[in-house]
């Protein structure tokens, strides 16, 4: 199945030792974020003339309204881009008056930091492009269990079992296809290992969603038939590149046949430059374990200083003007029922992503280490 062409178009461990924290934040560091992230600080005054009151009780009862009486200004330690979400921090403040500081940084080196930071960290919410490293932190026990009625408004499959973070959007793995070179795309992750596609798979190997996939195949598969499957993949002698839009850029500009990404960056790119400047199209891989649905999503640290207006920034991305601002703006999936996606994607429920746990995602040394066994960890 491959996607239409776009028009141009609007998807209870609190305190963890410092030398456990540095080994964890070792194994993070390389699981980087969106594309286009920015180590830079930024932030954002409430979008109110009332005076800032200094942060809430964080006792305060968030399980109906968790934005009622939020007040003050928050930290977010955001793996997600500036160019992605600034506005969304905008329009939060704006409709909430909670103020937004934002720290940007790559998922992996944002958790690494939470984890050395322990409960000392000035962060109040972790905004992850990648559930593995929400999972990183949720297993250090650095998150408090977010408000019921956030946590109703998204499937459970795309939350943390203990309730601790919760998915914001889905993204896709899909293969990105130049249909002139590639009239039949392969259908699954199997069929990239045909010699004939020698030099021809673009992927991009320190890029948190490849190594949340790698993670997934370990998981689904197992660690024998992950670290075959892995081996035969470098033997055909893929191309790495640095960031999953290069890879989308090669495969139209026909560097290359083929490419490992997410489903949203070939229509970022329709969006951007008009459909008749993209070649390129998605093979979505429903039913495949090359297909994995992964989320982005974001948890309140347990020793937030204002743990009122965090409760209400989660809470915000699961609203209705949340879900739709990741629809228009990066053409990710909603998680929430009733919010349709960009026009053109395949239906949620047609994916048929493989069955697994999105936590176990978390298990990234295992991952690092396998890939750095068959000469896949770096470019």
């Amino acid at each position: 199945m491959h996607s239409p062409a776009l028009p141009a178009m609007r998807s209870s461990r609190r305190f963890v030792s410092l030398a456990a924290a540095l080994l964890l934040a070792a194994v993070v560091v390389s699981c980087g974020g969106d594309d286009t992230a920015s180590t830079t600080s930024s932030s954002m005054s409430p979008a109110t003339d009332a005076p800032d009151t200094g942060a809430p009780d964080t006792t305060d009862d968030v399980s109906v309204d968790p934005c009622e009486n939020a007040r003050g200004t928050i930290t977010v330690y955001s793996g997600r881009s500036e160019k992605l979400v600034a506005d969304l921090y905008t329009q939060f403040s704006a409709a909430t008056g909670v103020g937004v500081d934002v720290r940007y940084g790559d998922s992996g080196e944002l958790a690494g930091q939470i984890l050395t930071e322990g409960s000392a960290s000035p962060a109040d919410v972790f905004f992850s492009q990648d559930a593995g490293a929400l999972g990183a932190v949720s297993q250090a026990g650095l998150f408090t269990t977010l408000s019921p009625s956030t946590l109703e408004r998204v499937a459970p499959e795309f939350s943390s079992t203990t309730g601790d973070w919760i998915g914001a959007s889905g993204r896709v793995r899909v293969i990105v296809y130049d249909p002139a070179r590639v009239p039949t795309p392969p259908t699954s992750i199997d069929e990239l290992l045909d010699p004939s596609w020698e030099g021809q798979i673009g992927f991009a190997p320190t890029n948190a969603s490849w190594q949340s996939f790698a993670t997934a195949l370990r998981v689904v598969r197992g660690e024998d038939a992950a670290r075959e499957w892995l081996q035969a993949f470098a033997a055909n002698d893929p191309v790495a590149y640095e960031k999953n839009g290069a890879i989308r850029d090669a495969v139209n500009a026909g560097e290359v046949a083929l490419g490992l990404v997410n489903h949203y960056y070939l229509y970022e790119k329709i969006a951007a430059e008009g459909a008749d400047a993209v070649v390129a199209e998605n093979q979505y891989l429903p039913g495949d374990v090359g297909g994995l649905v992964n989320i982005a999503g974001a948890g309140v640290l347990a020793d937030s200083d204002n743990g009122r207006g965090a409760q209400c920034f989660v809470s915000y991305l699961v609203s209705d003007a949340g879900q739709e601002y990741f629809v228009t703006k990066s053409f990710e999936y909603p998680l929430v029922a009733g919010i349709a996606p960009a026009p053109g994607l395949p239906a949620f429920a047609d994916l048929n992503p493989p069955a697994l746990d999105l936590s176990d995602l978390s298990s990234i040394a295992e991952t690092q280490e396998l890939l750095a066994d068959v000469g896949l960890l770096t470019p």
